[in-house]
């Protein structure tokens, strides 16, 4: 079924090579009408796929998010088909230069299961956007959405523009494999070495939207009343169960216990119970609910301080995957949470002397995919964002960064390859290709062999003029 969809993307595509702005446009708009036709399907599916999922959390991460990633897009869309304006230096007049942007072809794109619509279809907004006919996989972990992602699909469009494809982790590994234009992940960092390796042995260009350990660096001057709700906040949204949730907090050494009773305060004051709360997630599943507990116990016998929040006393309740959050206080580099990625409600609370050794900490780690500054916004601010490398920042806040569209989202390093979101996105699916125009009478000429007297003074012409 794969190797069909993909021949038929591929005619499809060789018959209509250069979709017009108007063909673009409504692909895009069949896209918004499927998404919010059916919030109420999409909100059941996730709230079904997770064992509770917020509702509102799914309305606006995921649907709002995606409604207006198209809008932006349909905006936009006849400025990004421009072709590109290049001046053209003397020495080459009087040619003249532009900038094609052209549809690479077929695109697949590889989604994960913790926001299991928007990270489905953003990707696929950018593609069509540009031209591209999409196969999309979505994630197998959160079976209703996917399945209910294929069957809109393939009611709003035709087999050879958009098609999904169901199954395992083995039908992910035949998908991967095939010889798409463009390949478009995203997912952890171990599974995002495997695609690349796998796109490699076609040549595949690929996009890699992975994780990794992503800092809220807390300075001496920050505000805790402003800086506790909006970690909190950035860190409990889905459980934790974000690619650029902070995980973990650096602050000044003496002030650790003053951040853990302002985080505390503030998660309550948001979640004022958590298992029976509806506006609190459930972990996916219960391999990673394990997962998030063994980093707890291994923290705690390395010497970690754990402070579980509990403020409507339900630790003693069972038969649900909605996990109490942890901060974890004393953690240092022997401890498993602070290698991997958590992706869960866990913040480990890292002490800190110096702002320098703070600094230091974060440049010698793997690149994260984001990174959180709270404190000044002044030349302190500039110096430690030009000695860290992130995939993006929001300064006195999470996550924000990744909502607005006209700001590419990517990683650098170990969190990613690539990036995406408005004109990025249409970028990445494009071919930006040059076109240089020779008119008839050319001094080109004068450089052909056989070389000569006149070939020595042309050239040393050329020369001055680049000079």
């Amino acid at each position: 079924m794969i190797s069909r969809v993909f021949a038929a993307q591929r005619a499809a595509f060789a018959r209509e090579r250069y979709p017009t702005l108007a063909v673009r446009r409504e692909r895009l708009a069949r896209l918004a009408h499927l998404v919010t036709a059916n919030e109420a399907r999409f909100v059941d599916a996730i709230d079904a796929d997770f064992g509770g999922r917020s509702a509102h959390e799914t309305r606006l991460a995921e649907l709002f998010v995606i409604g207006a990633e198209i809008a932006d897009a349909r905006r936009g869309l006849a400025r990004w088909m421009r072709r590109e304006r290049v001046s053209t230096p003397l020495h080459l007049r009087p040619a003249r230069a532009y900038i094609e942007r052209q549809p690479v072809g077929v695109v697949g794109v590889v989604s994960p299961w913790n926001y299991p619509v928007q990270l489905a279809l953003a990707p696929v907004i950018g593609a069509l956007a540009a031209g591209n006919r999409v196969m999309l996989k979505p994630s197998e972990l959160t079976p209703a959405t996917s399945a209910l992602t294929a069957e809109l699909i393939g009611a709003h469009f035709a087999e050879d523009e958009v098609a999904v494809v169901l199954g395992d982790a083995s039908v992910g590994q035949a998908f991967v494999r095939l010889a798409f234009d463009h390949l478009f992940f995203t997912g952890s960092t171990a599974v995002g070495r495997a695609v690349a390796l796998a796109a490699a042995d076609n040549l595949t260009p690929v996009t890699l939207e992975l994780g990794g350990k992503s800092p809220a660096l807390i300075a001496p001057d920050a505000d805790f009343a402003l800086a506790a709700p909006r970690i909190a906040a950035g860190k409990l949204l889905n459980a934790g169960q974000t690619c650029i949730a902070p995980d973990y907090a650096l602050v000044p050494r003496g002030r650790e216990d003053a951040l853990v009773a302002a985080l505390a305060a503030a998660a309550t004051q948001l979640y004022p119970s958590f298992v029976d709360n509806r506006d609190y997630t459930a972990i996916v599943n219960e391999r990673h609910a394990q997962r998030l507990a063994a980093l707890v116990d291994d923290a705690r016998a390395r010497g970690a301080r754990i402070v579980t929040l509990d403020p409507a006393h339900e630790a003693a309740r069972t038969g649900s995957r909605k996990m109490l959050p942890v901060l974890v206080v004393g953690v240092d580099d022997s401890m498993r949470l602070m290698h991997e990625e958590i992706f869960g409600p866990i913040l480990p609370i890292e002490t800190y002397d110096t702002l320098d050794d703070a600094v230091a900490r974060i440049a010698a780690r793997p690149h994260p995919l984001a990174f959180y500054w709270f404190g000044s916004t002044g030349e302190r601010m500039g110096r430690v964002l030009a000695e860290t490398l992130a995939g993006g920042v929001t300064v006195n806040d999470t996550l924000w960064h990744f909502t607005h569209p006209r700001l590419p989202f990517g990683g650098v390093g170990a969190s990613g390859i690539g990036a995406y979101h408005g004109e990025a996105s249409f970028l990445t699916f494009t071919h930006r290709k040059p076109v240089f125009v020779q008119p008839r009478l050319a001094a080109a000429k004068l450089l052909y062999p056989p070389y000569g007297r006149t070939f020595e003074h042309v050239l040393a012409l050329l020369r001055r003029l680049t000079r």
